[in-house]
């Protein structure tokens, strides 16, 4: 069997420290032993090398033996009662165990590994720590009746903290949103310096060391000189390690230790703090040489811990309330008033209750261009510049900062009125937006130490910083902190304020169309009467050139050739005019028409339209073919008059080598418009002809108004305009589809 340590012996300084993996350094502390016990049969598969000092067996007596071989029944029974009935993924309970001949007090944990971890220290305890532990639970109901705030409590609690534990200094470390520290409250030695008011840098406490202080929430180091004790392993897997991140006695970072060695600290104890699932801050005890506690005192102790978390959610709840209260009252009076023009922004910006929503020293409103403001923000320039960043850096969303330099250097000018805002859009394709702002508040922030040394380079490379003397920094264009409730409070106004900025937009947006629409209504009006004056009167001058024409060229037999051919051309001129006026006054009298829809006999229209055209059918001695019978509901006088139009066009177009032919037919199902994604259906009937046709481009333009393929064509350029006029009303449509000269196919879709 080959036995081999884990140390981790990866070198570690301050260029690699945030990677350290200080979960499995391989060692522990020497105050105590530790058995890796597998989950089965509890076969001790780590061990650490002080086994000899506390169990009298060496570590090789133990790795690959069973617990109940090597300490006996009774020990394995309560050992495995104890897994039984403990939560062994947080802090539980201690387990006596006597074991060669000695007792001890041992915690148990299972780690990620699937590992149980046991670790024990021998039971040496002091006559006075059960009167201390009873002394110390009394004390929290008087905590909790003697404290209004919660920096009294946690000044109330590291002082019982230092009675208890014997601890030279006792703080209570508090972490700001990036996890810079300040030392909250602190009991100490009358001798010795106060840390109280301190703030220490983020990098004092590592990411990786936060990340620990959630999982396992007590740490102690009893002698800051100790030398680490390795864990040995049965060699049978590369790369072998120990996850300790839950244990009690693991060994500490020697950078850590370094860090302690300079602020001349011999011992220490730390309590993790936490609330709503995050590091809040820790119990930090010092110890000026070594010192121990027995594991019932530090549990005594970690008590302190939890008391203080559960009072953070209650103290501040309290505060909080008092603020919701205040914002929320309001709210409400502010939501009394509404806009019933943009004129009322005037009024709505100078109530005093929008400052105190947020209680904020100033507010802007931008709409349609024009700044609205009220108490202390910056000029209208520099307003409108932020609100357009602000639009585009959020996307007409929210913003919120206390430190608006750190996004906008720029505008540092502006911190005395403007350090922080709260910023929402109230428009997502313009910069209308409402803004608080808040002023700078200079703060002296004193720190132990410079916070740019925090890390130093000396003969021997990169270590922790050797001075904590004090280190005074004034922070300046920095506001106040937005709370949470205020936070919230300020969304549900500027959605509400949204709302009513929105209802203000349409009701303009109404009013403008509802005078344009007035305006197009007189407009349109006004040409019809224009158009039907137009059109009646010119019929009569029209009438007249007729007459005067036919009149000439029936009464003079031998009119000289120039005369006649300018007579005939004036004549054609004039009906040509006539025709052109018949079409716009039928084209303005669809417009109008809203017939009610009714069932329609193909058959029976088509015998209406032959009569009418008889005289153009017998000349052309053009063939209709109509053989099926088709049904349709749609508008008699309107149908009449689209086939009307589209047989007189396949007439009038036929080609001259041949007789017209126009066949109409219905297509066997329903169809989809092909221009059309809606997916409605309709009855289809095609009205084909064999006469000149034209060339494919122009299948959609015939159907605009005045649109004639050739110059020498014939007609107003209104034919099929009307009847794609007629489709509309009847809710369908027309397309063509036609090649030059092999015809035409008009193709009707009706509503199925």
């Amino acid at each position: 069997m080959n036995i081999k340590d884990i140390v981790n012996r990866d070198i570690v300084n301050l260029t690699n420290c945030e990677q350290e993996p200080i979960h499995i350094p391989g060692s522990i502390q020497p105050h105590g032993f530790l058995l890796g016990l597998k989950e089965d049969e509890f076969v001790i598969d780590f061990c650490s090398a002080n086994t000899d000092v506390y169990l009298m067996l060496l570590h090789t007596q133990l790795l690959g033996k069973s617990f109940r071989t090597i300490f006996g029944d009774e020990n394995a029974d309560k050992l495995r009662q104890y897994i039984v009935e403990q939560n062994l993924t947080k802090a539980s309970g201690l387990l006596a165990l006597n074991m060669a001949g000695t007792d001890f007090l041992c915690t148990v944990h299972q780690n990620e590994q699937k590992l149980f971890i046991l670790e024990g220290e021998p039971a040496i305890q002091p006559q006075e720590a059960v009167s201390k532990v009873y002394d110390q639970t009394s004390q929290f109901f008087s905590y909790m009746q003697d404290t209004n705030s919660l920096k009294e409590l946690c000044q109330l609690v590291a002082e019982g903290t230092r009675r208890i534990t014997g601890y030279d200094r006792v703080m209570i470390y508090r972490f700001d949103k990036d996890y810079n520290g300040e030392v909250f409250a602190e009991s100490c030695r009358e001798d010795l310096e106060s840390f109280l008011g301190l703030h220490y840098p983020h990098t004092d406490i590592p990411p990786q060391a936060r990340e620990l202080y959630l999982k396992n929430l007590l740490r102690l180091i009893t002698d800051v000189d100790y030398t680490p004790v390795p864990i040995y392993t049965i060699d049978d897997t590369p790369s072998k390690n120990l996850d300790l991140s839950l244990s009690v006695l693991r060994s500490t970072s020697p950078i850590h230790v370094q860090y302690l060695q300079n602020m001349g600290v011999g011992a220490t104890l730390t309590i993790s703090l936490i609330y709503k699932k995050k590091l809040w801050g820790l119990i930090a005890c010092h110890h000026y040489s070594a010192k121990n506690l027995t594991p019932e005192l530090r549990l005594a102790a970690q008590l302190q811990g939890h008391f203080i978390t559960s009072q953070i959610d209650v103290r501040q709840s309290s505060e909080e309330y008092e603020l919701v209260k205040k914002t929320n009252t309001a709210l409400e009076k502010m939501h009394l008033l509404s806009l019933r023009g943009e004129e009322d922004l005037t009024l709505l910006i100078e109530k005093p209750e929008i400052l105190s929503l947020c209680n904020a020293a100033g507010v802007s409103i931008q709409f349609n261009g024009t700044v609205y403001k009220s108490g202390l923000t910056p000029d209208d320039g520099h307003i409108k510049a932020l609100g357009s960043w602000a639009a585009e850096f959020t996307r007409h969303t929210t913003f919120n900062t206390e430190n608006l330099s750190d996004y906008l250097p720029q505008f540092k000018g502006i911190s005395p009125e403007a350090s922080g805002i709260i910023y929402h859009s109230l428009d997502i394709d313009s910069e209308n937006c409402i803004i608080w702002y808040r002023p700078e508040t200079k703060t002296e922030v004193n720190w132990g130490g410079d916070p740019s040394k925090s890390i130093i380079k000396d003969q021997n490379g990169l270590s922790p910083r050797r001075s904590f003397a004090l280190w005074k920094e004034i922070v300046n264009s920095t506001s106040k902190p937005w709370w949470k409730p205020e936070l919230e409070v300020a969304a549900a106004y500027a959605y509400s304020l949204q709302r009513q900025i929105n209802l203000l937009i349409i009701t303009q947006e109404e009013k403008k169309y509802r005078v344009l629409s007035e305006q197009l209504r007189e407009m349109n009006s006004e040409l019809e009467n224009i158009n039907w004056i137009s059109t009646h009167d010119l019929q009569e001058p029209l009438r007249k050139i007729q007459l005067t024409a036919s009149y000439l060229l029936r009464s003079q037999k031998e009119l000289p050739a120039p005369v006649e051919d300018s007579v005939k051309r004036m004549s054609n001129s004039a009906n040509r005019m006539q025709t052109l006026l018949i079409d716009i006054l039928k084209y303005t009298k669809l417009r109008h028409s809203n017939d009610s829809l009714q069932p329609i006999d193909f058959k029976k229209v088509m015998e209406e339209v032959k009569l009418d055209l008889a005289e153009s059918i017998a000349e052309k001695e053009a063939e209709i073919q109509l053989t099926e019978t088709i049904e349709i509901k749609g508008m008699p006088f309107l149908i009449k008059q689209l086939l009307t139009n589209l047989v007189s066009n396949s007439i009038k177009y036929s080609h001259t080598d041949r007789k017209p032919v126009v066949t109409i037919t219905r297509a066997k199902e329903p169809a989809i418009y092909q221009h059309e994604n809606t997916g409605t259906l309709y009855n289809v009937i095609h009205v084909s002809d064999n006469g000149t046709g034209f060339e494919p481009e122009y299948n959609e333009k015939v159907f605009k108004l005045f649109t004639r393929l050739q110059s020498d064509q014939k007609g107003s350029g209104l034919g099929l305009a009307l009847c794609k006029k007629i489709m509309q009303n009847h809710k369908g449509h027309i397309s063509a589809n036609s090649e030059l000269n092999k015809g035409t196919t008009i193709s009707l879709f009706f509503p199925a």
